[in-house]
């Protein structure tokens, strides 16, 4: 029987019928500007035969160059393998004979000093449920994450869905000063300033996240700068999650290191990677991604939410069959998908230089971050997202740096890994669109617009981190304080 104080407690409904306050907060969030661009393309998808007129998709990160070699390997007759086992229950944390494939994978593409433990792996369907659950276990709802900016926006709804968690962004210009050597470049001494400010504004930072290679700037952190991040996390006792999601995505000079190559950690049971299949290898609809923990605490929380992100078990029997042919990877496809890479990047790059388009010098990834400022209206955001749109309408996606929240509007990323014949058709809808139809529409650049401007809604980057509050940071993070509490 309800007794009146339950009857009283009970009283107010959910905002929306049939959902809970969670659930409404939840509905009521909007996707980002890549899942809105994602929308639209599926749509009306190019095609050379069917739809010739329709949209190119250089906004989502895929890698289409070597479709031929992993068709052909996955089709080959020890792939096609089926035991009852296979159909039953397994271990939540992964398959053992597959934990053990990523192990010796890992211990050998990662460079690590010894052989890494199968035990420390969990395996999940895909890197977005890594995220979701890590910020699950490491943060309380309302805690708070750094992360530099711009990054891969689908972070944001990764760590809050579940987690309740909030970014502290950690701003990189273009704009080179005394204290740097390149544009968009991360220090030790930005990273203080930002954590000190979110602790002035009442946010426990509990965690910093790195995305190496990072997205969208196709940077690759030197080693030294990761051991100083390191070491910064360990001064303040944050947990470190390493997204290598682009590990073996790199094909330029600039040597690549990961975090698991290091011979020690300064807190390596605050230490966390994740690495998965669907960029290095093309198989973003395999979903499949890899924790690496050494910490016994996280990875028992992990696995008590592993039973609802679970990989089925006839995907982990073909991919540990896969991983386990080293002489194809290192003989067909690694160097292969490298070449393809680097002639992909060189043809966009090229083609982009030819109309006007400076790009910043990367060397890992799917991408290229391209400046488009000359080409926008006035130096806002407002006129970024007109470019944006306006671009779609000529039937050509490509991302916009608030998509990534750049603290700077005109900065576009373009995914170059699709067929050369799709980039030349995509430098020419630039072309024709930018210098043809919107030559009257370019000003000069001015720096100290770049820097000062920016648009007034609570859905964008703030004017300065230093005084605004997080609500007002950006789209991902406009609802924060009415954290949902799972």
């Amino acid at each position: 029987m309800m007794t009146d104080c339950c009857k009283d407690e009970r009283k107010e409904e959910a905002p929306c019928p049939g959902l809970s306050a969670r659930g409404a907060l939840i509905a009521g969030g909007d996707n980002g500007m890549l899942e809105k661009g994602f929308d639209m393309y599926i749509r009306d998808p190019f095609d050379a035969e069917q739809n010739p007129q329709g949209i190119l998709n250089f906004g989502t990160s895929e890698n289409k160059l070597c479709y031929d070699l992993i068709q052909g390997r996955l089709t080959r007759p020890d792939i096609n393998y089926l035991e009852p086992h296979l159909l039953q229950y397994s271990d939540v944390q992964g398959i053992k004979s597959f934990r053990e494939e990523i192990a010796k994978f890992l211990t050998k593409y990662a460079k690590a000093p010894s052989a890494l433990d199968p035990e420390h792996i969990t395996v999940m369907n895909g890197c977005c449920s890594v995220f979701a659950a890590l910020s699950t276990v490491l943060c309380d709802p309302g805690d708070g994450y750094l992360i530099p900016a711009p990054y891969y926006g689908g972070i944001n709804s990764k760590t809050w869905l579940y987690g309740g968690m909030q970014p502290v962004h950690v701003p990189l210009f273009s704009e080179v000063t005394n204290k740097e050597s390149r544009p968009f470049q991360l220090t030790i001494e930005k990273l203080e300033t930002a954590l000190h400010q979110a602790m002035e504004q009442g946010i426990r930072v509990r965690a910093l996240i790195l995305i190496n290679p990072h997205n969208p700037l196709g940077d690759i952190y030197p080693a030294q700068l990761l051991k100083e991040c390191l070491e910064f996390a360990h001064r303040y006792k944050l947990h470190v999650i390493m997204d290598e999601i682009y590990m073996l995505s790199v094909y330029g000079d600039t040597t690549f290191t990961s975090i698991l190559s290091l011979d020690s950690l300064p807190d390596p049971d605050r230490t966390h990677f994740m690495w998965g299949f669907s960029k290095d290898f093309g198989m973003c609809g395999v979903r499949v991604g890899i924790l690496y923990t050494r910490n016994n605490e996280v990875r028992k929380a992990i696995n008590k939410l592993a039973v609802f992100h679970g990989c089925p078990g006839p995907v982990q029997y073909v991919l540990s069959q896969f991983l386990s042919d080293r002489e194809w990877l290192d003989n067909v496809f690694f160097p292969t998908n490298r070449r393809r890479l680097k002639e992909a990047q060189n043809t966009l790059v090229d083609g982009l230089a030819e109309i006007g388009i400076p790009v910043f010098k990367s060397s890992g990834g799917l991408y290229i971050w391209a400046d488009f400022r000359k080409f926008l209206k006035s130096q806002t955001f407002e006129a970024e997202m007109d470019l944006w749109w306006k671009l779609l309408q000529e039937k050509l996606l490509i991302s916009p740096g608030k998509a990534f929240y750049c603290y700077e509007p005109g900065w576009f990323r373009l995914v170059f890994s699709d067929s050369i014949d799709k980039i030349y058709l995509c430098i020419q809808r630039l072309q024709d669109f930018l210098l043809h139809d919107n030559t009257d529409k370019s000003i000069p650049i001015c720096s100290s617009c770049v820097k000062n401007e920016y648009p007034e809604s609570d859905d964008e980057p703030c004017t300065n981190y230093m005084t605004t509050s997080m609500d007002d940071v950006s789209e991902g993070c406009s609802h924060m304080k009415k954290i949902a509490v799972f």
